[in-house]
Order: C-alpha cells, then sequence, then structure tokens
C-alpha cells in the first residue's frame, strides 16, 4: 500500500479542516477532519524523522491553525488558511528532506 506524504497530508488537514467547519456549519466536525489528518501527519514524521522532529512539526501544525486565524482577519480566510497549509508542507517537507 502507498503511503501518502506527511507533507500532503498535514497541508491537507488544514484545508480540509476548515472547508469542513465551513460547509457543515459545525466547526467540530472541522476540527475532528484536522486533528485526524494531524494525528496521521505525526505518525508519518515520527516514523521518516524521529520523535524530535515530529513533535516540532506537530507544535508547527497547530501553530498554523491558530495562526490561521488572526491572519484571516487581514487577508480573508481561504488566503490565510491556503498560506498556512503551504508554509506548513514546507516546513514538513525541509524536515523531511535534512532527515531522510
Amino acid at each position: 500500500m502507498a503511503r501518502i506524504p506527511a507533507t500532503a497530508v498535514a497541508a491537507s488537514g488544514l484545508v480540509g479542516g476548515y472547508a469542513v467547519a465551513r460547509w457543515t456549519k459545525k466547526r467540530p466536525l472541522g476540527g475532528v477532519a484536522l486533528a485526524a489528518a494531524g494525528a496521521v501527519a505525526a505518525r508519518e514524521w515520527q516514523r521518516q524523522s524521529g520523535g524530535k522532529a515530529a513533535a516540532g512539526l506537530t507544535a508547527a501544525y497547530v501553530a498554523a491553525f491558530a495562526g490561521s486565524h488572526p491572519l484571516a482577519k487581514k487577508v480573508g480566510a481561504w488566503p490565510a488558511v491556503f498560506s498556512v497549509a503551504g508554509a506548513m508542507a514546507a516546513a514538513s517537507w525541509a524536515v523531511g528532506r535534512q532527515n531522510g
């Protein structure tokens, strides 16, 4: 079975979590999607790069989610979500490349 890269899972979790919350109008459901993707990404980061890298990237994932809220007030919701998803993907890729 092919693995989906943690980089894609993390970015998709941020975008998908927001999309689910927005379109269903149920924020907790979006949180479930966000958390599920974060857990899958964290497990893959752990496998690929070890515990310290996984902890750092998981913290970055949570920070990206939190940071999207004030950013959205400045640039709009979707641009904020795509910006933090891109930053998270870049961080994940850089750490994976360094440790891979």
